[in-house]
């Protein structure tokens, strides 16, 4: 009986350090915030990771509807599908009456857009391999850098998603971790760690599948995961208990949000474990 419990407790202690250590960047970012403390607005810049599923940005915008239904938030996504960050040309997304101009309402209405600052924040990310490919990882860096400076000229703030690894290749993990924050760190830029967000939710629940069938692309699960993250990151407040779960049952959303807020306090300095303010 002893030596049961012992190897249970051996056996948990050893879930713990796995999971910790697949939640862990080798890397500390040096920048926290995203730059703003109540963003209006938001461009999310990539490819199909955030258009699948109905686009990434809408289920942030529905998680920070859930938690203050005041709260006035536009967003924008502008997506290539297979898109590396040196196929989009940033500069001409902010130019004058073009994108972000008009908008839906809850009722399908045009709205025309009374827009101070085009953006606050600008979102970035590059294709699924990118960062770690042996060819395209210096583009990676050299286009981070000159989208983070085209950003700050427009006077939005660049924000990095560090994306996640294949559902068949764990171990791109960590250098994708470390390529994002190195890029944040060397332009002074927020990383959303949504990379290890699914490396800590996979560890602790290897069997909830949070890919489609090519192993790349985000199942709802996924998306409802990276979309947790995002809002943690962004608005810095728990997504712990909000009830919009996009489909997904509430012990599942609960689980991916308790995840998000795990892993955001583990790879930024510690945000607190209390639900939203």
């Amino acid at each position: 009986m002893a030596g049961r419990l012992l190897l249970a407790a051996l056996g948990a202690t050893l879930a713990s350090i796995i999971t910790a250590a697949s939640a862990s960047a080798q890397i500390a970012p040096k920048v926290l915030t995203p730059g703003v403390a109540q963003p209006a607005s938001a461009i999310y810049i990539g490819n199909s990771f955030f258009y699948y599923n109905n686009s990434l940005h809408n289920h942030v915008g529905q998680l920070l509807r859930a938690a203050d239904p005041a709260y006035r938030f536009r967003a924008t996504s502008v997506t290539i599908s297979g898109s590396g960050s040196d196929w989009h040309d940033v500069g001409s997304y902010f130019r004058p009456n073009a994108i972000g101009r008009y908008s839906f309402d809850t009722n399908n209405n045009i709205v025309f857009n009374k827009i101070e600052r085009l953006f606050d924040l600008a979102i970035m990310m590059d294709c699924s391999q990118c960062p770690v490919h042996a060819q395209l990882r210096p583009v990676f860096f050299e286009h981070m850098k000159q989208h983070a400076a085209t950003v700050r000229k427009h006077g939005a703030q660049p924000v990095l998603f560090m994306s996640w690894a294949y559902a068949d290749a764990p171990e791109m993990t960590t250098p994708l971790a470390d390529a994002y924050t190195t890029a944040g760190n060397d332009n002074d830029a927020f990383v959303i760690p949504v990379g290890l967000a699914f490396a800590r939710a996979m560890a602790q629940r290897p069997a909830l599948n949070l890919y489609v069938a090519d192993k790349r692309h985000p199942s709802l699960a996924g998306t409802y995961l990276a979309a947790a993250t995002t809002y943690g990151a962004l608005f810095k407040k728990s997504p712990v208990g909000l009830k919009y779960a996009a489909g997904l049952d509430q012990e599942t959303a609960g689980f991916l949000q308790t995840t998000a807020w795990e892993t955001l306090n583990a790879y930024l300095a510690p945000l607190g474990t209390t639900a939203r303010n």
